[in-house]
């Protein structure tokens, strides 16, 4: 005689896997109308639990339908509307992404000025803000306007130049007509860290941008997923002993975790 929990029926399932599928379906809507919403809104309107909330936007985000913030989701719509490469960047490793962006909001203080570069990891930190409180951000990057918390942000500049839509962002130099710019933090997103060459980004307008980016700060913290770690890309930013942490998904390979060891840069690798 066989003992436990009788089988649910077929039906039952179907009927579980409709009202999630319609849950799913009505909380994209909800978050594309109104850009991003709150896990407690969310549980509100649809009467369940927060845990059950953020198994669906774990769901969703798999899924490249939306994307996670802290306490909450944001519209891939608000990013751009249509499949160009900064979408196709963001999507790219979207997970680990947005692990880096909440690990790095964890050495952030309130109250501190930041410089963020363009980028689909520093947007995913941008969104990610949400435990912070008045904070100045100076940055160039236009995308990650739509994302940033509304209850972290004291004020935020913008920094002009060539506005470059494969990059969501604008290219030019840094500094306003009222003098120098002087921050607590640069967060950077880079294309490439390598052992020998240290910082490295796609665009050669961008390289002296983001030299001038940590100039400013006081201190800087990159922030790049694992496919960067010994990658080197075609411009040239800095040595690796220009920055004071990595915060990343993988723990770096061998020679590079040595030279980083060796320039004194904390690395910090997301949680899982």
């Amino acid at each position: 005689m066989r003992s436990g929990r009788a089988a649910q029926p077929k039906s039952m399932n179907k009927d579980q896997n409709a009202t999630l599928a319609r849950r799913h379906q009505e909380l994209l809507q909800l978050v594309e109308a109104r850009g991003q919403m709150t896990v407690d809104e969310l549980a509100h309107h649809f009467g369940v639990s927060d845990d059950t909330i953020r198994r669906d936007l774990q769901n969703l985000e798999r899924r490249k339908l939306l994307l996670r913030t802290h306490g909450g989701a944001v519209s891939t719509a608000l990013l751009v509307h249509r499949e160009t490469p900064f979408l196709i960047r963001a999507n790219a490793h979207a997970d680990a992404k947005n692990r880096i962006g909440r690990a790095a909001v964890q050495l952030i203080s309130d109250g501190e000025t930041l410089i963020i570069n363009g980028g689909s990891t520093t947007f995913a930190f941008a969104a990610s803000l949400g435990p912070r409180r008045n904070l100045t951000l100076v940055t160039n990057n236009v995308a990650m306007l739509s994302v940033l918390p509304a209850e972290a942000i004291q004020d935020v500049y913008l920094l002009g130049g060539q506005y470059r839509m494969n990059l969501g962002s604008t290219v030019g130099s840094v500094g306003f007509s009222s003098g120098n710019i002087s921050v607590d933090t640069a967060i950077l997103g880079v294309s490439g860290l390598t052992a020998t060459d240290g910082l490295s980004t796609t665009v050669l307008e961008e390289a002296s941008m983001l030299a001038r980016m940590i100039t400013s700060a006081r201190r800087t913290i990159v922030v790049a997923d694992a496919s960067k770690l010994g990658s080197n890309a075609f411009a040239q930013i800095a040595p690796l002993s220009a920055i004071d942490a990595l915060v990343t998904d993988a723990s770096p390979p061998a020679e590079l975790s040595q030279a980083l060891s060796d320039a004194n840069v904390e690395v910090i690798v997301a949680p899982t």
